[in-house]
């Protein structure tokens, strides 16, 4: 079987596994009596960001081959999202859960295992790739676009598929039994997760960094801490920094957009739109956005270098949140969402794609999965958790659930998030230099 089609697949069930649920989990929490607490199920997958993926990273540099750390890690994930979907059965349809903390429990596993298969992945296909003689830049980024294509997928079908506990069905049509309001979407998620871990196990070989012979390993080295030397360049210092900065953003619209454009069904001039009552499948045009991008990067990389790529997608941010503070479900209002969405792609790929690149160019082969790692901790661990955070407050204070939605400032919320992404924009601009860092042909 051709290389590329196997790796795309790896990449499609992959992003599948987190699509399932990742924008949608919002109206469920709302519904299971957890609805104050968002922020926090989007915070810990930052939490754990900050040490698990450097952890594999470590475990896939030094110990087992990367293809399999990222099987085992999915086997685990999906065994205790389907914990979750079990909980949710137990607890009942549209009723809140009466165990609330073993549900979080579960649900913290599930996460803890299940990102640092993110950069696992990238590592995995990385490796694949240069053994077989194929270029990253190049054929990286058509590869890794059917990742966003498995997440669409998913989030269609927990978009329309309902489950009323007699028969299955899919409709567009309002209807609180669809997955995207219950526990079910957290079934989707774990079946997947576990098809990829089976999967994972018939990929090709990738080889284990090793030291020279005769050389003796540094403590430092031995727990393969030695990604973070990286730090030591200004450069990279910089562009860890506000890879951070950036990655308080990248959580904010998974965790509220959906909850904010289903919120407009609480309003009678807005409740019978077509955006209010399928949110899921609006915000999925983000996801569309994102599929098309990926395949500009190798031109963006090579022409304009890593400054300017990360730069617009900082601005891109801006106008994210901007046309949600602005826009609504109805006509012509609802041209703005769709604006938000597409612009998302940009906002999205030209920053975690690109640098994912770009770490892989600039450090060594010994420390390439420790470097991943890295790059994971502090985009989706640091700056994800402190962005979710403080976005759930900000949230928490312009607005309040009334029944399943949650009613409020939305606006000034979102005007907010556009602010803060403009002055760490600026701020990139005027601080970092990476010199020659154009993307080699």
């Amino acid at each position: 079987m051709n290389m590329k089609f196997r790796l795309s697949l790896m990449n499609f069930l992959e992003f599948a596994v987190w699509g399932a649920y990742l924008t949608c989990m919002g109206n469920y929490l709302g519904v299971a009596g957890l609805g104050a607490q968002i922020s926090w199920f989007y915070a810990i997958q930052g939490i754990v960001s900050i040490f698990m993926p450097t952890l594999m990273g470590i475990v896939a540099d030094r110990y087992m081959q990367p293809q399999r750390v990222l099987g085992l890690c999915h086997l685990l994930a999906g065994a205790f999202m389907l914990g979750c979907w079990w909980m949710g059965c137990s607890a009942g349809f549209g009723n809140p859960l009466p165990n609330k903390a073993a549900f979080i429990a579960m649900y913290t596993l599930s996460v803890a295992f299940y990102m640092p298969t993110i950069a696992l992945a990238n590592t995995t296909a990385f490796s694949i790739l240069k053994e077989n003689g194929m270029d990253t830049v190049k054929d990286f980024p058509p590869i890794r676009v059917l990742g966003t294509i498995g997440f669409i997928a998913t989030m269609w079908f927990v978009n329309c598929a309902v489950w009323d506990g007699g028969s299955f069905t899919f409709t567009l049509a309002e209807n609180s039994h669809k997955f995207q309001y219950t526990y079910m979407q957290f079934f989707v998620s774990g079946l997947l997760s576990l098809v990829l871990f089976a999967y994972c196990f018939t990929l090709p070989e990738c080889k284990i960094g090793k030291k020279e012979s005769g050389s003796k390993a540094s403590l430092v080295e031995m727990f393969g801490l030695n990604a973070f030397k990286l730090f030591k360049t200004k450069k990279m210092a910089l562009f860890f920094i506000f890879s951070a900065l950036l990655g308080m953003c990248l959580q904010v619209t998974n965790g509220y957009a959906g909850p904010f454009i289903t919120s407009f069904k609480g309003s009678p001039e807005y409740a019978q739109t077509f955006a209010a009552n399928n949110a899921t499948l609006l915000t999925s045009i983000s996801q569309i956005s994102e599929a098309l991008c990926i395949l500009m990067i190798p031109f963006f990389l090579k022409r304009f270098g890593i400054k300017v790529v990360m730069l617009m997608s900082m601005f891109a941010w801006v106008f994210r949140f901007g046309f949600f503070g602005v826009g609504n479900p109805a006509m012509p209002g609802v041209l703005l969402f769709i604006l938000s969405c597409i612009v998302y792609g940009v906002a999205f790929d030209f920053f975690n794609v690109s640098g994912g690149i770009f770490v892989d160019q600039e450090c060594e082969p010994s420390i390439k999965a420790s470097a991943q790692g890295l790059f994971m901790m502090m985009t989706n661990g640091i700056g994800a958790t402190f962005g979710t955070l403080v976005a759930g407050e900000i949230v928490n204070h312009y607005c309040n659930w009334q029944g399943d939605y949650l009613l409020g400032d939305w606006q000034t919320c979102w005007f907010i998030f556009a602010a803060f992404a403009l002055v760490v924009g600026v701020s990139f601009a005027l601080v970092f230099k990476p010199g020659d860092t154009k993307a080699k042909a």
